[in-house]
Parts: structure tokens; C-alpha cells; sequence
């Protein structure tokens, strides 16, 4: 593990804020498995702040497009939103950010691919966002979630986050070769009336990118857009 100072140095200037109070910095690092795997050197975790960022980020998002979009309906603002801060939007920040490679948690968690999955990446850019809300105030806040998120942004306004990634990444795999892509539900939360899916897309026995939705093919869409971000170089 980096010392914490070189970690306070290498994202102060990736996210372009300087903390007055690097604790919260460091708490925002601090997930839920180091705490349980060090209860002596650990008492706190990231997850308030997490719940913190969450609500901020969606009050930074809903004032943004409310504001640049008086015509849209509620309806539209609402699904503009989901798409700036679901998971695969903040965990693509995260990854950017390089957010898994700083964080602190346990043993267990890291061995079972902690630092690459995208709800703990997600998660982890909440907390950070909303530790620069305890230490600057909602501007500042706003400036950092607006400033990463701004390549979202443009895709969500210019209506490429709604196109038809399945199908985009079904082609790219095709040139190279016939064998199948698999989209699997990995995982269901919540109530038969407010359910939330799980996704992943795997190519060649490889997983290629996990995404969440309210219903299947939501999720397998985003599973998608991850692929497309993350491997499509690569493929």
C-alpha cells in the first residue's frame, strides 16, 4: 500500500481539490472490509459518506439538467439523471480516477477482486464526493462531480448513452470472431415491485463488464457499455 501522503498528493491533483481536512480523504478510502479485518486501527468506514455523496450527487445532477433543459419533462430529467449516476457511469470515473488502487480494505475482499468491481468503485467516488462536501461546500462539490463527470455528461445530452451498446458490442466482437456473448443476471436486490438487476457480459469465458437496472435488459445494456469502455481496445 502507497503511503497515505502520496495517495493525498496523486488525487488532489487528478481531482483538482485540495482538502483542508485530509481525514475525510481518508475515510473516503476506507471500506467496510478493513474495518471488520482491523477493529483495532479501523473504526470507521466510507459507507456514511458514501450515503452523503449519493445524496449530492443526484441533488448536483437534478439542478444541472433542471436548469439547462427547461422544456424536458420530469419524466426525462429523471432518466437523463439515471443515466449520469448509475454505477457504470461513476465507476468508469473511479476507474479514471484510479479509486480501487488507493483504497484501503481487507484481505478477503481484495483476493475476490474488491478493487476492479464496480459497485465498490462507484461507491468509493460518492464517498470522495461527498468528503469535498464536508470540506468545501456544496459549490465545490459541484465543480468536482460537474468537472468528472463532464464526458457524461455530453454523452447523456447528446443522447449517445441511449443508443443500442448490445448491439454495438456484438459487432465489434463479430470481426474477430463467431463465438457467443452471454449476458447473465448475477444478482437481484429488493422488492418483486422495485427490483434491481445485476448484469455481466461474457465473451470467450471472460467477463467483460458487469451493469445494474431496474429491469434485465437495462442491466444487460450497461453490462455492455462497460465492455465497450473498458475492452474494447483490447478485444
Amino acid at each position: 500500500m502507497e503511503r497515505f501522503s502520496d495517495i493525498i498528493d496523486d488525487l488532489q491533483r487528478k481531482v483538482h481539490f485540495v482538502w483542508r481536512n485530509p481525514e475525510l480523504l481518508r475515510l473516503a478510502l476506507v471500506h467496510s472490509s478493513f474495518t471488520y479485518e482491523n477493529k483495532g486501527r479501523a473504526e470507521q468506514n466510507n459507507e456514511r459518506l458514501e450515503f452523503l455523496g449519493d445524496a449530492v450527487l443526484e441533488l448536483i445532477i437534478s439542478d444541472y439538467y433542471y436548469h439547462l433543459f427547461p422544456h424536458k419533462t420530469e419524466g426525462e430529467l429523471t432518466k437523463m439523471r439515471a443515466l449520469t449516476v448509475c454505477e457504470p457511469s461513476l465507476a468508469a470515473v473511479a476507474s479514471r480516477l484510479e479509486l480501487g488502487r488507493y483504497l484501503f480494505m481487507g484481505r478477503g475482499e481484495e483476493r475476490s477482486g474488491g478493487r476492479e468491481r464496480p459497485s465498490l468503485l462507484a461507491d468509493a467516488f460518492e464517498a470522495l464526493l461527498g468528503s469535498v462536501y464536508l470540506d468545501a461546500g456544496l459549490d465545490e462539490a459541484r465543480r468536482v462531480a460537474l468537472q468528472q463527470l463532464a464526458d457524461i455528461i455530453e454523452e447523456v445530452k447528446s443522447g449517445q448513452s441511449m443508443r443500442d451498446y448490445k448491439t454495438d458490442l456484438q459487432e465489434i466482437l463479430q470481426r474477430k470472431s463467431a463465438d457467443p456473448i452471454h449476458y447473465l443476471i448475477i444478482d437481484e436486490q429488493g422488492p418483486d415491485h422495485d427490483k434491481i438487476f445485476t448484469a455481466a457480459v461474457e465473451y470467450r469465458g471472460k467477463r467483460l463488464g458487469w451493469g445494474r437496472g431496474r429491469q434485465k435488459k437495462e442491466a444487460e445494456q450497461q453490462a455492455a457499455k462497460m465492455a465497450l469502455e473498458k475492452y474494447a481496445r483490447e478485444i
